[in-house]
């Protein structure tokens, strides 16, 4: 049993309504006025959820309680006025409630766009698992680099409204970390919340013939290691076709973070690209998650690239 492609939504379109939810940590209100203006730019009409602002009373890393960050959630999901539902932030919280959002209703309300990354990799494997449908890695509405970075924005903007012009997506300095060419469904987020899922109601039981993407921040290189090393022992990798790595950003010199991957990566055997643009870097490219992708990372040094076959939505 091999990972298959997934259903992709619609595209938007000029005027499209866009829900924007919080379900991990809290947003700065400084940084959510900013984004919510590209957006507008962009000619969406965004609506912010009704808990989106929220703060713990207590556990001040959360944005509001977990009720009320899976009832934003579902409800803007299930709401047909809706075409697109945004992250604010990542952060931390998303394991907490995506146990108590209603799948069923999810599935039921029919496909359409997600965006996030960070902590939502808990979110993304959710809606792979029990809605079948492709989602984007991508930049989130609260984040500085969302704000401040020309081709974050621009990546984003393209893939929801034009996906079919930014099929091929890398960097300039992205490179092969071990090289060759490989074919397979994307899949992946931040590397620790993957190993986080295992075991978990929304984990995969396969990924074989995936194309993982992976990244992460803060994580120090000897905790990459036991991250990578837990996926390695939980079979959690096995029969994977490549692997495309973003940023690093915290993660310490960026050699200890290189020698670990290509210590923990090597064992796999298949291609694996370095520096490839998305992630919690400078630059935060919009990767789809659920589409029939091919790595080409060449033996010459010349840049890597990830190009889906075909675009990110319809």
């Amino acid at each position: 049993m091999t990972l298959e492609p997934l259903t992709r939504p619609a595209r938007l379109r000029p005027g499209a309504r866009v829900a924007v939810v919080s379900p991990s940590g809290p947003v700065p209100a400084d940084r959510l006025g900013p984004g919510l203006d590209i957006l507008r730019r962009w000619g969406l009409e965004p609506v912010v959820a009704p808990h989106a602002r929220d703060l713990h009373g207590e556990l001040d890393y959360l944005a509001g309680t977990d009720e009320a960050r899976a009832r934003d959630l579902q409800e803007a999901w299930c709401d047909p006025s809706v075409d697109a539902v945004l992250c604010a932030r990542g952060g931390y919280g998303a394991h907490r409630m995506v146990d108590l959002v209603d799948w069923a209703a999810m599935r039921a309300a029919g496909p359409k766009v997600f965006v996030g990354y960070s902590d939502i990799t808990v979110l993304h494997e959710a809606f792979a698992r029990h809605t079948g449908l492709v989602t984007l890695h991508g930049p989130m509405v609260g984040a500085d680099t969302f704000h401040k970075d020309p081709d974050t924005q621009e990546s984003l903007r393209a893939t929801l409204f034009e996906p079919e012009t930014v099929r091929t997506l890398g960097l300039p300095g992205a490179r092969a970390l071990f090289p060759g060419r490989a074919r397979g469904v994307t899949y992946g987020g931040c590397v620790s919340l993957l190993a986080a899922d295992i075991g978990t109601p929304t984990a995969r039981t396969t990924a074989r013939g995936g194309l993982l993407v992976i990244e992460d921040t803060t994580e120090d290189p000897y905790s990459i290691d036991r991250i990578l090393t837990q996926l390695l022992r939980a079979g959690a990798l096995a029969g994977i076709s490549g692997v495309a790595c973003g940023s690093w950003a915290g993660c310490g010199p960026y050699e200890q973070v290189r020698a670990v991957l290509a210590d923990r990566l090597g064992t796999l055997g298949v291609p694996v690209v370095e520096e490839l643009g998305f992630g919690h870097g400078p630059t935060a490219l919009t990767i789809p998650l659920g589409v029939p992708a091919v790595l080409d990372a060449p033996a010459d040094g010349g840049p890597a690239t990830l190009t889906a076959e075909v675009p990110a939505l319809v």
